[in-house]
């Protein structure tokens, strides 16, 4: 009787722990059910030649590689006339335009745009025929030449003159000239010993005569006020910010999780494009952003191509927004973006 319940305790004991072990195995296969898979889409995306179209180059590549998330169809665009409307209208769901432009549509729309980052810093330096100008207070007394009026270019020399302790109706001489081909001419002439000259321009000029230099750049000398505060501290810590990314508030509730991807594969581009210089330029060409790949290679390193997003890009360009408004209300189309304007800022 003794052996028969021993023999019984046993058979109890094995089939306790097979019972354990089948519950264990099922508790470890046991898995959470699945978030739905990423789905991508097809996007219409515009940027423009220069400057600003430049860090998109390498994305452009991976998409006709068929190596991004989405499914990108990119325009290039001459002018920012060419993309505005389509923005508005939705033909268009992403496009690189000036962040003044961006200002004034959000405004016209009435707060239905929204800047998604930054992808481009000043694109200015003044060029000098000759060896004098070591900083901004050595142009008292010089007549600059530069295309822009009525425009950042203008907003931006009349600023930093003024806070370097230069009246720009007095001290200086301003020149506009109506187009770049003429501007250009006037350089290489010798009329106009100094000048002010965007990107990627000054960089194709300066190929041209050797008695040419880049004297200063707008971009150095902006941030030495911001960061110092001279006359300026409401500006303090400003950045000038003349490029952008921007798409309608309703498409990117729609598709946020694509907007968003998009904006990491374009960082992406812009990272790789920094650090690749020689390839960029070739994409450059390729894609008929900058017309050749040997002065893209030169002109990239000063087209300040950078990502800035949320916070930070909204402190930044805050007070470069208020210099354009003080300058021009209709310059960014009348008054002061809102927060709402900035994507992912709070």
């Amino acid at each position: 009787m003794k052996k028969t319940t021993k023999i019984f305790s046993l058979i109890l004991c094995a089939a306790l722990a097979l019972t354990l072990c089948a519950c264990g195995k099922s508790n470890t296969e046991s898995k959470p059910e699945a978030k739905d898979a990423y789905v991508g889409i097809d996007m219409n995306v515009a940027c423009l030649v220069g400057p600003t179209g430049v860090g998109m180059t390498r994305l452009m590549q991976q998409s006709d590689d068929k190596k991004t998330a989405n499914r990108y169809n990119f325009t290039v665009a001459t002018a920012p006339d060419e993309i505005s409307g389509k923005i508005l209208t939705g033909e268009l769901n992403i496009a690189s335009v000036p962040t003044n432009l961006a200002a004034k549509l959000y405004k016209k729309s009435e707060g239905k745009i929204t800047m998604l980052a930054v992808n481009t810093l000043s694109v200015l330096s003044i060029l000098e025929n000759g060896d004098t100008i070591k900083s901004v207070t050595d142009l008292k007394g010089k007549t600059i030449y530069s295309t822009g009026e009525g425009s950042n270019p203008e907003y931006i020399l009349k600023y930093v003159l003024s806070a370097y302790g230069l009246e720009p109706s007095k001290d200086v001489t301003i020149n506009f000239i109506a187009e770049n081909d003429e501007l250009t001419a006037k350089i290489i002439s010798g009329e106009a010993e100094v000048a002010m000259v965007p990107e990627p321009l000054a960089t194709t000029i300066l190929t041209k005569k050797d008695t040419l230099k880049r004297a200063i750049s707008l971009n150095d000398a902006w941030n030495s006020i911001a960061t110092n505060g001279t006359n300026n501290a409401e500006y303090k810590d400003s950045k000038i910010m003349m490029g952008c990314v921007v798409a309608l508030k309703s498409y990117v509730d729609e598709h946020k999780e694509q907007v968003d991807k998009f904006l990491s594969e374009y960082k992406e581009s812009i990272n790789y494009v920094n650090q690749n210089v020689e390839d960029a330029a070739a994409l450059c060409e390729k894609y008929k952003i900058i017309p050749a790949a040997a002065v893209a290679k030169a002109a990239i390193p000063n087209c300040n191509i950078a990502f800035v997003d949320g916070k930070e890009m909204k402190s930044s360009i805050e007070g470069y927004f208020k210099v354009l408004f003080n300058a021009d209300p209709t310059s960014i189309g009348g008054a002061m973006p809102a927060a709402d304007f900035y994507y992912n800022a709070e």
